[in-house]
C-alpha cells in the first residue's frame, strides 16, 4: 500500500466499521501499521534504528497516527477484543482461543510498529536531542499548524499513550513492555513529563519543607541496610514490651498520632496530623478525580504513571535514596501527593470506565511508592492520610460497605467498578493504623454474627470440635485431627490433654485449654529445630519457611495447617509468639517482592548483587552465569535462572536481567510453594481482604494490636 493511497483513504475512515469476524484486523488497523512503516522509510535499517524519513512533517505524522489509533481502538472495543494473560481474545462475551493463523497475523502486523519502541524514534519526534538528553518543552499546548515541524511534549504524550493501549491489546506476548522499556530508560523523558505536570497541578505551590521529614545527608547503601535491620529489630521486641507499648498507645494517645521512623537512624518520633500542614497537600485540580482534569493533563498523567511504575520495578534503593534519580526525594513526595489524591478522589466520586486506564496506572505507581516508603520512609505520615482526613467514612460503615460490595459483586464487576467501598482494599493507608485495626476487628465480629445467624455455635459445647492431644505429640495430633476441617475450624475447639504417661489430664476446657493448645502447637511448629520454618540471616532472625520442608513427610501440608492455626488465633484473639519475615508477609498479602526487599532476607546476597549491578569494570571478569546453587540435605543442587542458564555468561548487556532473576529466585520462586500453602490455610479463616488492611511492616505489630483490642 502506497503512502498516497493511505492518505486518500483516510477521509473514508469514519465510515469504516470493524469486520463481522472479530479476529480480522480492520482496514484502519492496516492503514495505521503501514503509515508507521512508511514513515520509517520501509527499509530494515531504518526500522531497526527508529529513524524517520528525511523531510517528514513530524506534526502531521503524529496527528495522523493519533487519529488512526483512536479509530482502531474504537473498533477493537466494539468488537470486544480483550488481551488476557493466557493469550486469549474475548469477543462478544465469549472467550475463544487465538488460532495459529491469527497469532501469526498479529506478530507480522506488530512488526510494522517496531520504530515505536526504539529510542531514536522518540528523540526524532521531539527534535530536542542534546547530549543524549531530552530537554524540557517550553509549552504544554499542541503545536499549531504554523510550527516548524517539531512536536511538543503533549503531541508525543498522546502518541505514546495510544501506543501503550495498542500494544497491550495486540502484542501477543510482551504487551506494552517494549514501549515502556524505551520510555522509562530514555534519559530526561520522565523528568520532562513530571516537570510539565508539576507546573500544571501545583502552579508553583511549594509543598515540601526540606529537612523536616527527610534527612539532609545522603543515605548510603550500608545505612539503608542498617536502618532496615534496626527497624525490624525494633518491631521484634518481646511480647510483653509490645503489649505494654500497644496498650499505652491505645489508652494514652489519640488516633491521629503516629510513629514515624527516620530512614537513617531508625529512631521513632511522634508525628501529629497537623491540619494546616495537611491542607498543603490538597491539590485543587484533583478534588473531582480524573473528571476534574483536562484531556491533556489526563494523557500526560497516564503516560507518566505507566512509565514511572515500570522504572520503579528496577530502580534500587541506592538510586532512589542516595543518587536520587530520576527525582529528588522532595519531588517524590509531590508525586505521591498527586497519585494519592487522584486515586482517593477517583473512588470517592465513582468515576466511569473511560478513566480506568489512568486510574489503573496511578494505582500501580502509588502502590510501588507506598511499599518503598514502608521499608524506608521518605514521606511524612500526614501525606498518606491527607486526602481522606475530612471525609473518611466511619469505621463500621466502611467495613460493612466493603462486605456488602464483596458479597454482591462478581469478579468482573469488582474489576471494573471502583467506589468508596474499594478504598479499604485498594488504598487502606488512607485510614490511620489504629482505625484499620478496628476495621479488622469489625470484620471478624460481622463474620461471627453471620455464623451465629446461620446456626453455627461458637465456643465449647454444641458444635465445637473435640480433640485429644498427647503432650509429647502436639503437632502430629493437632495436624491429624484438625487439618481437614478447613473453614469449620472457626467453630470452638474442646481440648483434652493426655500426659506423657498416657493418662487424661484433669480439668474442663472453658477456653483456657484450647488457648494453651494453639499457643503450644505454634511454639513447637515454628521452632527452627522442627524443620518447617527457619530464620532470616538478618539480625532480627524473623521466621520464613524452610525450603527443605518439602522433603519432610507432609511438609507442605503441615505448613498449610500452620496457616490455619495462625488464622484460628487471629479469629479468636489469641496471641502467638512469632514474627514473620517481611518477604514472607508480602506473599501472604498477595504482593510480589522486588530486588531491594532481599536486604530483609539475605543482606550479604543483596550487597553482592548491588556490587554486580554497579560494577565499573567488565562484568565478564566476574565469571558468572545464570545459575544458582541451592544446598539441601547436604547436597548442592544447581538451578538455572532461565532455560540454558548454565551456558549463558553474565555480560554488560544482560547484567540487569541476571540481578533481577537472582533476586526473583530468592524472593519469589523459591518461597512461593510454601507461602501459597500457608496462605491457603490462613484464608480458610481470615479473608484476604482483611489481611490487606496492613502492609508487611505493620503485620506483626498489627496482630498484637488486634489481639489487644479484642481482649
Amino acid at each position: 500500500m502506497s503512502k498516497e493511497q493511505i492518505l486518500k483513504d483516510m477521509s473514508d475512515m469514519d465510515q469504516m466499521t470493524s469486520s463481522s469476524h472479530n479476529r480480522e484486523m480492520p482496514p484502519v488497523g492496516w492503514a495505521l501499521g503501514n503509515f508507521i512503516y512508511l514513515a520509517a522509510g520501509s527499509e530494515s535499517n531504518n526500522l531497526d534504528s527508529g529513524k524517520l524519513v528525511s523531510g517528514l512533517d513530524r506534526q502531521s505524522y503524529v496527528r495522523v497516527v493519533i487519529m488512526l489509533t483512536e479509530k482502531l481502538l474504537s473498533q477493537i472495543e466494539r468488537a470486544g477484543w480483550v488481551r488476557k494473560e493466557n493469550q486469549e481474545v474475548q469477543g462478544d462475551g465469549n472467550s475463544v482461543e487465538v488460532e495459529t493463523t491469527f497469532g501469526s497475523l498479529k506478530m507480522s502486523y506488530m512488526s510494522l510498529f517496531k520504530p515505536v519502541w526504539l529510542q531514536r524514534h522518540l528523540m526524532e519526534l521531539l527534535v530536542l536531542e542534546k547530549d543524549g538528553l531530552i530537554q524540557k518543552a517550553e509549552s504544554l499546548p499542541l503545536c499549531g499548524a504554523e510550527s516548524s515541524g517539531s512536536c511538543e511534549l503533549l503531541d508525543v504524550a498522546y502518541y505514546y499513550s495510544w501506543m501503550l493501549r495498542i500494544f497491550s491489546i495486540l502484542n501477543p506476548v510482551l504487551g506494552a513492555m517494549p514501549v515502556l522499556n524505551m520510555l522509562s530508560f530514555t534519559p530526561g523523558f520522565l523528568s520532562n513529563l513530571w516537570g510539565t505536570l508539576d507546573e500544571s497541578l501545583f502552579q508553583g505551590k511549594n509543598l515540601v519543607s526540606k529537612g523536616k521529614y527527610l534527612d539532609e545527608s545522603t543515605i548510603s547503601e550500608n545505612k539503608i541496610l542498617e536502618a532496615s535491620e534496626r527497624k525490624q529489630k525494633h518491631s521484634s521486641k518481646d511480647i510483653g514490651n509490645k503489649w505494654a507499648s500497644v496498650f499505652q498507645k491505645i489508652t494514652g494517645k489519640s488516633q491521629t498520632e503516629f510513629k514515624s521512623v527516620d530512614p537513617v537512624d531508625g529512631k521513632s518520633k511522634a508525628a501529629h496530623i497537623d491540619k494546616h500542614y495537611s491542607d498543603m497537600w490538597d491539590i485543587e485540580l484533583l478534588r473531582q478525580g480524573p473528571d476534574g482534569l483536562s484531556k491533556d493533563l489526563s494523557c500526560l498523567l497516564h503516560l507518566f504513571c505507566a512509565s514511572y511504575s515500570h522504572l520503579l520495578l528496577v530502580l534500587d534503593d541506592l538510586e532512589f535514596y542516595e543518587k536520587q534519580v530520576p527525582f529528588t526525594l522532595e519531588q517524590q513526595q509531590k508525586i505521591v501527593s498527586v497519585l494519592n489524591t487522584l486515586v482517593y478522589n477517583t473512588m470517592s466520586h465513582s468515576t466511569g470506565p473511560k478513566t480506568r486506564p489512568l486510574t489503573d496506572s496511578a494505582i500501580k505507581c502509588l502502590h510501588l511508592l507506598y511499599e518503598r516508603d514502608c521499608r524506608h520512609q521518605f514521606c511524612p505520615p500526614t501525606l498518606w492520610l491527607s486526602p481522606g482526613r475530612n471525609n473518611r467514612p466511619p469505621i463500621a460503615v466502611a467495613a460493612r460497605t466493603h462486605e456488602v460490595l464483596s458479597a454482591t459483586s462478581n469478579g468482573d464487576d469488582a474489576s471494573t467498578t471502583l467506589s468508596m467501598g474499594s478504598i479499604i482494599t485498594v488504598i487502606p493507608h488512607i485510614f490511620p493504623f489504629e482505625e484499620r485495626v478496628e476495621m479488622f476487628r469489625e470484620f471478624i465480629n460481622m463474620d461471627k454474627a453471620s455464623r451465629k445467624m446461620a446456626g453455627e455455635v461458637l465456643g465449647p459445647g454444641g458444635r465445637s470440635v473435640e480433640i485429644v492431644i498427647r503432650r509429647g505429640h502436639i503437632i502430629e495430633d493437632g495436624f491429624q485431627q484438625l487439618n481437614n476441617l478447613g473453614s469449620k475450624l472457626k467453630s470452638g475447639i474442646h481440648v483434652s490433654f493426655v500426659n506423657e504417661s498416657g493418662l487424661p489430664e484433669a480439668g474442663l476446657d472453658y477456653g483456657g485449654l484450647s488457648k494453651e493448645f494453639l499457643t503450644e502447637i505454634a511454639k513447637a511448629a515454628f521452632s527452627p529445630e522442627y524443620g518447617l520454618f527457619t530464620q532470616t540471616l538478618t539480625s532480627d532472625r524473623h521466621l520464613i519457611p524452610n525450603t527443605a520442608a518439602r522433603f519432610l513427610d507432609n511438609g507442605i501440608q503441615m505448613i498449610e495447617f500452620l496457616g490455619r492455626i495462625v488464622g484460628k488465633a487471629l479469629y479468636e484473639g489469641i496471641l502467638l509468639d512469632y514474627s514473620f519475615s517481611h518477604v514472607f508477609v508480602q506473599k501472604l498479602l498477595g504482593r510480589y517482592s522486588f530486588l531491594d526487599e532481599l536486604s530483609t532476607l539475605d543482606p550479604e546476597l543483596y550487597r553482592n548483587l548491588m556490587y554486580v549491578k554497579h560494577y565499573d569494570g567488565d562484568v565478564k571478569d566476574l565469571a558468572l552465569d545464570f545459575t544458582v546453587t541451592e544446598e539441601s540435605l547436604g547436597k548442592h543442587i544447581v538451578i538455572e535462572l532461565k532455560p540454558g542458564g548454565k551456558d549463558i555468561s553474565v555480560t554488560k548487556e544482560n547484567m540487569l536481567q541476571y540481578v533481577h532473576a537472582m533476586a526473583d529466585f530468592k524472593l519469589n520462586r523459591q518461597i512461593i510453594p510454601f507461602s501459597n500453602a500457608f496462605y491457603r490455610g490462613l484464608t480458610d479463616l481470615i479473608s484476604p481482604s482483611w489481611l490487606k488492611l496492613f502492609n508487611a511492616s505493620e503485620f506483626n505489630q498489627g496482630e498484637t494490636m488486634i489481639l489487644t483490642l479484642m481482649i
